[in-house]
């Protein structure tokens, strides 16, 4: 298909930037939703690929992994970022998303541990390496295309819908995971339906690759190549380029890692934290958090479009404050909303270990003593516990002693039941519960506040980048920091966050990483970030 001779002063036509946006956006959502259906199926993968005999190493072992494609992104932002500097934007994300395609819908075809060994999870850790690949090419490519089509005075507008695809993308898994498991069985869902979602990568990937066929390169790229002023080593210039290490610590630490914890807080961390110590149905869960990032994501756009009026760092700056005055009310009020028994006997009926040797190997298959293995029970259930110093291992609620007779101490499947029965009667029913309406809608609505000041940090975000880098290095210089930003703060957050919570016993204590990464963010955005009126990328901004 040949492509139009046009400068790029010259604006594309409104049927132009819908195909562009459109394109740009529905392969953004695809390539998230890939990215995303793992962490949404986190628990049935921890079964699956992760049979670790000690549920709440299973569950670091699958956040590991899920830690590991963020990993992989800065790399893949370097290889893609150099592409797009040199090769042009459009065929590098054709690339990406084909490659995030695949990699999604072979994870969908991988045998079980128990059919291959340790095959599979060593699998399952190659495909997560291409996806994190992937992604860190696409967000830069698919973000800069459409803001180098856009008019100056109009690219928040346009790329807010990038970064409201990205939210889609969340939701789609969502969507699509509720929809397989009302169609199937429980059983059939639990034994081979959940592949399903992975194996519609293919035919999400056919559609992407459709839409983005039909588009031409960017503007700007054809420009530079027909003026010769491509970067030859778009990696080395982004880190020798007059002022521009300033730029990419703004980028990572002011934009992306800020950001990117809110996102995976609000949301990830957020499933986790009703399913596990909550003990909420997980189709309740899944469905509240849902329509809650669906509501909120309808903001997206337009905060993208008030940051053209207001500049980009003002609404980066609300949403920063925003979320350090939210975090700990809202989940502190959304445990009271989804099990308002448990959070009763959490906080009036403490559950306190004493002994001696209390230490727990949160890496280990089980624990060497008898009060590490109450610890490891307690975390596996989710129970937040105290721990106390004792010459002999007992165990207490509400300052009433639990009986330890009998307790099955070399029996991990035994002890797993035998804990609940032990403090079901001092308050402690960790059976699955469903939260009547008027708490879903109180859990939603704390949901739906903490994506608003998402929405306030990432709305404007993909034009804020934009507009921060020369064009010639602009792939590269915007991809690299955003996606060590978001790769290395935010995809480890549930990792990190569930080490905390284990160690500590309190499910609220994996927080406090998220409020430092988002307080530092703060802070370097109002030292670094451009404030004003937006503008272009010039040698003396």
């Amino acid at each position: 298909m040949s492509e139009p001779q046009r400068h790029p002063e010259v604006q594309p036509s409104a049927a132009d930037m819908r195909l562009i946006i459109a394109a740009s956006t529905a392969g953004t959502i695809f390539e998230w939703y890939d990215f995303f259906i793992y962490g949404t199926l986190s628990a049935i993968i921890g079964k699956t690929f992760f049979p670790a005999g000690n549920a709440t190493l299973q569950t670091l072992l699958v956040w590991a992994t899920f830690a590991v494609g963020f990993g992989f992104r800065p790399f893949g932002a370097v290889l893609f970022g150099f592409f797009g500097d040199r090769l042009g934007r459009k065929y590098t994300f054709l690339v990406t998303v084909t490659l995030m395609g695949l990699a999604t819908a072979a994870v969908g075809m991988i045998p079980s541990t128990a059919s291959i060994g340790m095959a599979a999870p060593l699998i399952i850790i190659a495909l997560r390496v291409m996806q994190g690949l992937a992604l860190g090419g696409e967000y830069g490519g698919a973000a800069i295309y459409v803001a180098e089509h856009a008019p100056a005075e109009r690219r928040g507008t346009y790329t807010g819908w990038i970064q409201t695809s990205a939210m889609g993308g969340f939701i789609l898994s969502i969507a699509v995971v509720l929809t397989c498991k009302a169609v199937m069985a429980p059983a059939t869902w639990a034994d081979w339906g959940w592949r399903v979602p992975f194996l519609l990568s293919v035919l999400l990937l056919a559609i992407s690759l459709w839409m983005r066929l039909k588009l031409s390169e960017s503007p700007v790229f054809r420009a530079m190549k027909e003026e010769g002023s491509v970067s030859g080593n778009p990696f080395i210039e982004s880190l020798t380029y007059p002022g521009n290490l300033k730029r990419l610590l703004v980028a990572m630490v002011g934009s992306a890692a800020g950001m990117t914890v809110i996102y995976y807080t609000a949301l990830f961390y957020m499933l986790t934290f009703l399913k596990g110590p909550l003990r909420v149905d997980d189709t309740v869960a899944e469905a509240t958090v849902g329509i809650a990032a669906l509501l909120a994501t309808l903001a997206f756009q337009p905060i993208g479009a008030w940051s053209d009026k207001v500049g980009r760092k003002l609404p980066l700056v609300l949403g920063y404050v925003a979320a350090l005055a939210l975090l700990f009310p809202a989940f502190h009020a959304i445990g009271q909303a989804a099990n308002p028994r448990l959070t009763e006997a959490s906080a009036h009926t403490p559950v306190v270990v004493a002994g001696p040797d209390c230490h727990f190997d949160t890496f280990a298959s089980d624990q060497a003593s008898q009060c590490g293995k109450l610890l490891a029970d307690l975390a596996n259930l989710g129970v937040p516990y105290r721990l106390a110093n004792a010459p002999v291992t007992g165990l207490s609620a509400g300052g009433q002693p639990v009986a330890l007779d009998g307790y099955p101490w070399g029996d991990k499947a035994a002890r797993a039941k035998a804990m609940p029965r032990l403090l079901a009667p001092h308050g402690y029913d960790l059976n699955k519960v469903t939260p009547p309406w008027s708490a879903r809608i109180t859990i939603g609505a704390w949901i739906f506040a903490l994506s608003i000041a998402l929405g306030l940090t990432y709305g404007g975000m993909a034009a804020q980048l934009a507009e921060m880098f020369p064009a010639r290095i602009r792939y590269s210089s915007m991809s690299i920091p955003y996606h060590l930003g978001t790769g290395y703060f935010g995809g480890f957050l549930p990792l990190i966050a569930s080490y905390m919570v284990a160690k500590s016993g309190n499910p609220y204590q994996g927080l406090w990483y998220t409020l430092a990464v988002v307080a530092a963010a703060l802070l370097v955005t109002l030292w670094g970030a451009e404030g004003g009126p937006p503008r272009d990328f010039s040698e003396d901004g």
